[in-house]
C-alpha cells in the first residue's frame, strides 16, 4: 500500500482522468485529490473544526455495513449504482444538491456523522483494482494550511505525525469495511433481492419532489427466499443488516420534516416503477 506518492512540479489531481463509477462514488465531493508527500505537504497542517459545509451539495454518500445501526435511526439507507455492484446509500436530500442535515453555518445538524463524511479531505486512491492504495489530500479543503493552524501532517524530521498515523489507521479500517459492505450489497444483488423503488413528496404548497433511482429490499422476495439462503443470511448477519435497512425507510419522516417551510406535506409514496434518471 503506498500512504504516500512522490510528485514532479504540479500534481494532477486523482480522478480526473475517465473513472469508473466505484472511484467517482468514492470521490463524491473531493475537488482536488492530490497524493500525499512530505515533500510536496511537508509544511501542511489541516483544521477540520466542525464545518462540513463541503457535503452540502451531495444528497446522499455510501454507507458501510457496521454504520446501518446507528444510521438507521435518522437516514434512509438505499441501494444505488450498477445491477451487479449496488452499494448502500444514506439519503440526505429530497433533492437533487440538497443536504438537510448542513446547518447554515456548516454545522452538521444529525446526530451521526457517516464515516464518508468524516474522513474528509482524506481519501484512499487505487488504479490497480483495489491492489495498492494512495492516501490523498483534497487540497482544495479551506481547511488546509501552511500557518500551522490544526494538525501538522509531517514532523520536523519529515515523519509521519500521530494525527496522520490515527488518518492511515482510520482509512484503512474504513477501506476494509467498504469491501465487506460491496459483497454484501452484491449478495443482494445476486440473490435478486432488490427492487426499483421511488419516494415522492407533495406539499400543500403545490411543490412536488420526487427522489429516484435507487432500490429497496423487497419484502415479498425475502420472503421467497429458500431455507439454505436465510439460514446464510442469518449466520453471516446479512439478515440483520437487511432489517436495519427495512426500518431505516421510516426515516424518510424525518427528513420531510427536514423541508424548508413551504406548507406541509401532503404525501409520501414509495413505487416500484424504474426511473430513467441516474442517481448520484
Amino acid at each position: 500500500m503506498n500512504d504516500a506518492a512522490k510528485t514532479k512540479g504540479k500534481p494532477k489531481p486523482v480522478g480526473t482522468e475517465k473513472s469508473d463509477g466505484a472511484r467517482q462514488r468514492q470521490l463524491l465531493f473531493y475537488e482536488q485529490a492530490t497524493p500525499l508527500s512530505k515533500e510536496r505537504h511537508a509544511k501542511w497542517a489541516v483544521e477540520l473544526g466542525r464545518n462540513y459545509a463541503f457535503a452540502r451539495s451531495t444528497n446522499s454518500v455510501p454507507l458501510t455495513r457496521v454504520e446501518f445501526a446507528r444510521a438507521a435511526q435518522e437516514y434512509p439507507i438505499v441501494f444505488a449504482g450498477p445491477e451487479t455492484e449496488p452499494f448502500p446509500l444514506a439519503v440526505l436530500g429530497l433533492a437533487d444538491r440538497q443536504n438537510l442535515f448542513i446547518a447554515d453555518d456548516g454545522g452538521w445538524s444529525g446526530g451521526y456523522v457517516p464515516a464518508f463524511v468524516r474522513r474528509y479531505p482524506f481519501v484512499f486512491t487505487s488504479l490497480d483494482d483495489n491492489q495498492t492504495f494512495t492516501l490523498c489530500v483534497d487540497e482544495a479543503f479551506s481547511g488546509c494550511n501552511e500557518d500551522g493552524r490544526g494538525e501538522q501532517l509531517f514532523d520536523d524530521k519529515g515523519n509521519t505525525t500521530r494525527y496522520l498515523d490515527n488518518v492511515l489507521a482510520f482509512l484503512r479500517e474504513y477501506q476494509a469495511e467498504h469491501l465487506r459492505t460491496q459483497a454484501f450489497a452484491r449478495r443482494m444483488a445476486t440473490l435478486e433481492l432488490l427492487e426499483p423503488m421511488q419516494a415522492n413528496v407533495e406539499m400543500t404548497s403545490g411543490q412536488k419532489l420526487a427522489l429516484t433511482d435507487f432500490k429497496v429490499v423487497s419484502r415479498t422476495r425475502l420472503k421467497q427466499i429458500g431455507d439454505t439462503a436465510l439460514r446464510e443470511m442469518f449466520t453471516s448477519d446479512d439478515l440483520e443488516l437487511v432489517y436495519l435497512h427495512l426500518q431505516s425507510m421510516q426515516a424518510f419522516t424525518g427528513l420531510i420534516a427536514r423541508l424548508p417551510k413551504q406548507g406541509e406535506a401532503l404525501d409520501t409514496l414509495t413505487s416500484t416503477t424504474p426511473s430513467s434518471n441516474k442517481a448520484e
